[in-house]
């Protein structure tokens, strides 16, 4: 198998060529977008970072994205210099300056800043944070189900980078990525430090077993939003849903499974280690909560 999708996969769109970004208060085209070779991100992935969408002129659960934001560089001791009410405003003008309504994605970045020397230590980032907007036209387009493989890699535990930390030091991920690639998936299924199914290399992961929906407990994933929302809209439509431990065993004979991210929603899965997982196509289970996503995202 090597025709490789991934989760975040989009139609091409000519107008990314020429979108302007927003960097450290100013909109500027995307050919001068620069940052130093200095800066902590670049040099030590020293920063946090949150995706959002944009459905018919709204961001979908803004204030949810940026809480998460702030918690993350409060934890790790970032002062972005920004009000949460100021970093809303400079998406919208970026936005603005795109001239995009809808279907489109922005990745907010904030690094620790540009260094006096190249070495770790934060007091060496003296110069306030790197702040960077990027927004593209972005329509997914994901042609089949995704195909997972298991991978040795796991999410660790919070006492050496706590995995609900949407961080730029995402090398772990990467290489749970191309474990997968070489093993003819598009994606990593990842375990957790006690061998429970716990999340893939980019998103949340769900399966559905007897009109049941299971997710992982939650304790060594991404605390995921859009995983948030599935998880709400299962309880406000009636539908079983458990945050458990579970294992490959488990997920091998579910009748459905599909992850879910802020870019793709919910995203079916096919294949799992070569095993056809259901019918190998989208079930009803994941279609049903496609809907009742959309109509959330709408409301």
């Amino acid at each position: 198998m090597t025709d490789h999708v991934t989760t975040h996969q989009a139609e091409e769109d000519a107008r990314n060529e020429t979108i302007r970004i927003w960097l450290n208060g100013r909109i500027v085209p995307k050919a001068q977008a620069l940052v130093s070779v200095y800066d902590s991100g670049f040099m030590l992935g020293d920063g946090v970072w949150e995706g959002i969408r944009l459905y018919d002129g709204r961001w979908a659960f803004l204030d949810e994205h940026l809480e998460r934001l702030f918690e993350a560089a409060k934890a790790i001791d970032l002062d972005i210099a920004m009000r949460p009410d100021q970093v809303a405003q400079a998406i919208l003008d970026t936005q603005a300056a795109n001239g995009m309504t809808t279907d489109a994605h922005a990745r907010l970045m904030v690094t620790r800043g540009v260094k006096t020397r190249p070495f770790q230590h934060p007091s060496l980032s003296r110069q306030g944070p790197t702040v960077a907007i990027i927004m593209e036209h972005s329509r997914p387009k994901i042609p089949r189900p995704i195909r997972l493989a298991t991978v040795p890699h796991v999410r660790g535990l919070p006492m050496s980078q706590d995995p609900k930390l949407n961080s730029h030091s995402k090398l772990n991920c990467i290489l749970a990525c191309i474990a997968a690639e070489k093993a003819g998936a598009d994606e990593a299924l990842m375990l957790d430090v006690h061998g429970f199914v716990n999340t893939t290399n980019a998103c949340n992961f769900f399966i559905v077993r007897k009109g049941e929906v299971w997710t992982s407990t939650g304790d060594y994933c991404m605390n995921g939003i859009t995983r948030r929302k599935v998880i709400g809209i299962c309880r406000a439509n009636g539908i079983p849903v458990f945050e458990r431990n579970f294992s490959l065993v488990d997920t091998y004979s579910a009748d459905e499974a599909f992850l879910t991210g802020t870019f793709g929603a919910q995203t079916p899965v096919g294949m799992i280690d070569g095993r056809v997982i259901g019918s190998g196509g989208m079930g009803p289970m994941t279609e049903r909560l496609r809907a009742l996503y959309k109509r959330l995202v709408m409301a």
